[in-house]
Formats: C-alpha cells, sequence, structure tokens
C-alpha cells in the first residue's frame, strides 16, 4: 500500500479544471426572500443577490458549515446557522455584510426555522431539552439583540413558520432518516400541522401518506412541499376556504426547500432558485451567479490511495487495476509509471475490468451525462469506444467472459445482463425479483463461456444458485433453496460448483426481526456436481488388505559333490 500511495499522490494534479462561471451557478439551496434581496446557501456559505438576480455576495466566508438562511421581515438581517464556535448555533448578520452576531450557545445543534412576525427574535428548533438517538427537537425563539431564549409551547417541531398574524405556526412536527428520500411512504411521514398557538387547536391539509415538508406562509395561505403525486411538487392550502391545491407540476427534479415572504415563494428546483407570484401562480428561474476564491475547485495535489473502490489484477500480474476517487489507473508490479486512463475531474470512472487476453479494459463512465461502458486499450494509447447501454441506471460487477467475446454486469433493478463486445448488443439473462437492501447476486462466468452462475432470492428470502445459459437463456437452479446459498465459483474443470451455503438461516430471512439476540448464521462450503453421471470425489475413502498370491519357492542350487553345504542352506534328503 506504500507504494501505491506513492505512486497516486501526484496523479490527480492538474486534473481539475479552471472553473468557467456559467450565466447561472447550480447547486444553491435554501432560499429566502424579503422585498428586496433573496438569501440563499451555496459552497457551505451564506449569499445575498437582488430580487432580478444577477451576480451574488457572499455574506459569510467560514471554512465550517454555514446554512438555514432567512432574512428578517424588514430585509436588514439575514439569521442562519453555523458552526463558528464549533457547535451549530443561530447568527444574525447584516444584509449589506459585516461581522456575525451569535445568539445561542447551548450544545444541541440549533436549526433557524424563521422569524417572529416584528422581527424581533428569531425562531430556531433544537433538540435541548429531549434526549436519546433520536432526539425530538422543540421549537424555541431567541430575541434578535440577544437574551435568554423562550419555549414556544408546541411539544414537537422540526420544520416551521409563524403566520403573520402570530397567531399561529405552520409546522412539521418530526424529522426523518432520510430527507432526500422520493416517494417513502413509511411511518415518518406527517401532515403538515397547523396549530393554534394560544389554544393549541391542529387543523392539517388533506393527507393521506406523503411526505409533506417546508411549510411557509403569505397571507391565510400556507405553501408548503409535498411529493403525493410522485414528485416533490408546491402545494398549497388556504386556511380560510379549507382549500388545497397544487402549485407547481415539476415532473423531472424534485423542488428541495422552499421559503415564502414579500408576497412570493422562493424555491430550490434542479439546483436553481426560482420565485413564484403567489397572485398569478407563475414561476420564473431567477438568473445567479455565484463567484469565489474556491479552493476545492483549484487544482491540487490529491492522495487518492485512501479512495480505492476496486482493485484488479492484469491476466499475468504485471500489472494492477484501480478506481480511485472517480479514475481508472493501472499500476506496474516493478517497473514503469502509473497509468490514468481515464483523466478527467469532470465524470467519474466506475468499476474497471480487464479483458482475459489484457489488451483492454472495460468501465462505466457518466461523462456523457448517463452511464455508458467504455473499452480503452490497457496502453491507454487510442480512443476509448464508447457503448451505449440500453437503460439509464446505475451499473456493477462487470466481469469478461474468459473467452473475451462478452461482459456480463448488472444494474440498480437487480438484472443481470450479457454484452456482446463485438456488436455493442446487450441483453437480460437473469434477475433477482427481491429488491433488498444487500446486492448479493455476484455472478461469475464458467471455464467455457456459456454458463453464468449467480445468486436469486425465492419468495422465502432464501437465497439459491442459479445457472442460465447465455446462448439459450435456459436458467437452472443448482441449489434447493432449503438453505441460503451465495458466492458461486466455478471449479477450473467445469465440473463442479462451489457456493457458501447456511442451514440455519431461517431466523434472519425476513426484515423483521424481534428477538432482542442478534443470530448470526453460520455458511459451510459446498459443491455441486454438474454433469451426470459424474463421480462424486468425496466417496469415502479406506485402505484394505485385498492379499496377493504368494511368491513360489525357489530351489537352491546343488553343492558340488563332496563340499559341504553353506551355513543355514536349506537341504532335502537325496533320492
Amino acid at each position: 500500500m506504500s507504494r501505491l500511495r506513492l505512486s497516486l499522490w501526484w496523479l490527480l494534479a492538474g486534473l481539475c479544471v479552471a472553473a468557467v462561471l456559467p450565466a447561472q451557478t447550480r447547486l444553491l439551496r435554501s432560499p429566502s426572500v424579503s422585498a428586496k434581496h433573496i438569501a440563499f446557501a451555496y459552497a457551505q456559505n451564506i449569499w445575498v443577490v437582488e430580487r432580478a438576480g444577477g451576480a451574488a455576495r457572499r455574506l459569510t466566508s467560514f471554512q465550517g458549515e454555514t446554512q438555514h438562511p432567512k432574512l428578517s421581515p424588514d430585509g436588514a438581517l439575514v439569521a442562519f446557522s453555523a458552526e463558528y464556535g464549533g457547535n451549530t448555533d443561530v447568527y444574525v448578520v447584516p444584509v449589506e455584510g459585516g461581522t456575525p452576531t451569535r445568539l445561542t450557545w447551548h450544545a444541541s445543534p440549533d436549526l433557524v426555522q424563521g422569524w417572529t412576525p416584528d422581527g424581533k427574535a428569531v425562531l430556531f428548533s433544537s433538540s435541548r431539552e429531549t434526549f436519546g438517538p433520536s432526539a425530538a427537537p422543540k421549537f424555541f425563539t431567541v430575541p434578535v439583540g440577544g437574551g435568554p431564549e423562550s419555549y414556544l409551547n408546541i411539544y414537537r417541531g422540526y420544520q416551521g413558520r409563524i403566520a403573520p398574524d402570530g397567531k399561529r405556526i405552520a409546522y412539521r412536527m418530526n424529522n426523518s432518516w432520510d430527507e432526500e428520500r422520493r416517494n417513502y411512504r413509511g411511518g415518518q411521514n406527517r401532515p403538515i400541522w397547523i396549530a393554534d398557538l394560544k389554544t393549541l387547536d391542529v387543523e392539517t391539509p388533506p393527507w393521506t401518506d406523503s411526505k409533506d415538508m417546508e411549510p411557509a406562509w403569505i397571507g391565510d395561505v400556507v405553501y408548503f412541499i409535498s411529493d403525493r403525486d410522485g414528485v416533490a411538487n408546491i402545494w398549497s392550502y388556504d386556511t380560510k376556504v379549507k382549500k388545497l391545491a397544487q402549485v407547481t407540476d415539476f415532473s423531472d427534479f424534485d423542488v428541495k426547500t422552499l421559503d415564502a415572504g414579500a408576497g412570493v415563494v422562493v424555491f430550490e428546483q434542479a439546483g436553481y432558485i426560482n420565485e413564484l407570484d403567489a397572485k398569478t401562480g407563475k414561476h420564473r428561474r431567477v438568473p445567479i451567479s455565484a463567484a469565489g476564491d474556491f479552493p476545492w475547485m483549484m487544482p491540487g495535489w490529491k492522495d487518492v490511495s485512501a479512495r480505492i473502490a476496486n482493485l484488479a489484477l492484469s491476466p499475468t500480474g504485471r500489472r494492477a487495476l484501480v478506481e480511485a476517487r472517480g479514475e481508472v489507473f493501472t499500476i506496474p508490479a516493478e517497473k514503469g509509471d502509473v497509468r490514468n486512463l481515464a483523466p478527467s475531474s469532470g465524470s467519474a470512472e466506475k468499476n474497471p475490468a480487464w479483458s482475459p487476453d489484457g489488451k483492454f479494459i472495460s468501465y462505466f463512465s457518466d461523462r456523457s451525462g448517463e452511464y455508458k461502458l467504455y473499452i480503452e486499450s490497457a496502453d491507454g494509447l487510442t480512443p476509448p469506444r464508447e457503448i451505449t447501454l440500453p437503460n439509464h441506471k446505475q451499473y456493477y460487477t462487470p466481469a469478461w467472459s474468459p473467452d473475451g467475446k462478452r461482459i456480463l454486469y448488472t444494474d440498480t433493478d437487480l438484472k443481470l445482463w450479457v454484452l456482446d463486445v463485438a456488436s455493442g448488443q446487450a441483453k437480460v439473462v437473469g434477475d433477482d425479483p427481491w429488491m433488498v437492501p444487500q446486492r448479493t447476486m455476484n455472478p461469475v462466468w464458467s471455464p467455457d463461456s456459456k454458463w453464468i452462475a449467480y445468486v436469486r432470492h425465492r419468495n422465502s428470502l432464501y437465497r439459491e444458485i442459479v445457472a442460465v445459459n447465455v446462448e439459450t437463456g435456459v436458467a437452472k437452479a443448482v441449489t434447493d433453496g432449503m438453505s441460503d446459498a451465495l458466492f458461486p465459483a466455478w471449479d477450473a474443470s467445469g465440473k463442479y460448483l462451489w457456493f457458501l451455503a447456511s442451514t440455519d438461516f431461517g431466523l434472519k430471512s425476513q426484515w423483521l426481526d424481534m428477538t432482542h439476540y442478534p443470530i448470526e448464521p453460520t455458511y459451510g462450503l459446498y459443491f455441486a456436481i454438474l454433469a451426470k453421471g459424474e463421480p462424486t470425489p468425496l466417496l469415502p475413502e479406506s485402505d484394505e488388505e485385498a492379499g496377493s498370491p504368494a511368491a513360489a519357492p525357489t530351489r537352491p542350487a546343488r553343492a558340488a559333490e563332496g563340499a559341504a553345504a553353506e551355513p543355514g542352506a536349506a537341504t532335502t534328503p537325496a533320492g
């Protein structure tokens, strides 16, 4: 590993191309709006721009994270959460810029949510009054001029905004394990709650099981994000007439974050900030450019030896094939230089594999926008061949057939593909019908390149070994489904198929395990005899005495007459 570390140390130098500022910067997050400005988070700092767009100004330049900017009702201040003191606390900074003022000092993280309508206090959520691995946050306010925090009389609250009349709050009660999970329909979802801050009476918009987030007010209307139509879009709920309506109808990228003020809604979608007019229902993309001296965009030296994701030896073992930090390298065993086959800082090259003759290397790359298969000469001297794949997925476990004519791979949908190298055509030859979290298909070629063995779940969630013929598509189960089998491996002779199997897997086969004690199955090594009539090499053996015919006695030659017999010589009577 030390040689590898030294060899890879310099390889990414010069790969990062100097960034050219686009007309509109992407990856802008958490917008907030006032009558004159839009504040947002980008590159772990807080920025502000005029409502019409243009070049943004950076308000913070902290090396740690600053997040959740919220403009005050009068537009003079920006409240945000930051780690200046080593902990996530509430800060405010003038919209023109200046030194941030710290407002909270508690050890728990404090996440800014908004302002009180009079602009005198900042609303934030914090888990400071709860305990445990999934501590539930609550709402607090802290005076903008400094002073002790006040608990909002809401038992549990994660995201929320106070209504312009100061009498109600629209909020999301609980957080979730994965905020980015689309179309989750589990128990962590809750409707948007609209609570009277005096009586604590609650009403909710019509809701079934969607993930509803980021409520914000314009007058008596609550705007929020919901994925109830399959994509996270903006919806509204008029608390006066009790009417629910869909406001945006994006079908590609989700709406991620949202806020409202000055009669408009601002939101993040596809990495851009958009402004929605509440009266007309029309929205526009705000043209924003954010330029800065970003150290992470500058060319630099990177030690990628700690970022190795895949490692393989060439057929002769003279070079190693390495994937690290989105690049594909070959490394000599003794003599020569490290070779970068895909020097591109703007794309990710993944899952490299050697051809059996060692002349070519295949890998997946998204340099065209979607992942495609590339086949390149091992010396890297000729441009790679690009092969468009029939579906846009993530791809895994590529392997060349021993004869070099085909490449197998699997995809996100747990389908097993075989690609003909000459024609570039791919077809599905198998799959795993159960989309379980673990990817355990582990396909392997037979020595004659005619069959692929892989792992497939049965309805019992036991796994079985299946062999499929790549020519005919005929699939045969090698194991009987009474054990959990995985990791097939062909014998070099082609007579046997080795695998691991467990016969005590039953208590771990389902997703719900109510026992307190972990039950880990044990696996043993097995093999299957593939041809009918092929004898097993494991028949019991025992050395037994089979017997052999006794040797014929030898008659000694007669001694010369009168000569004495030698001592111990056998004699017979004469005559």
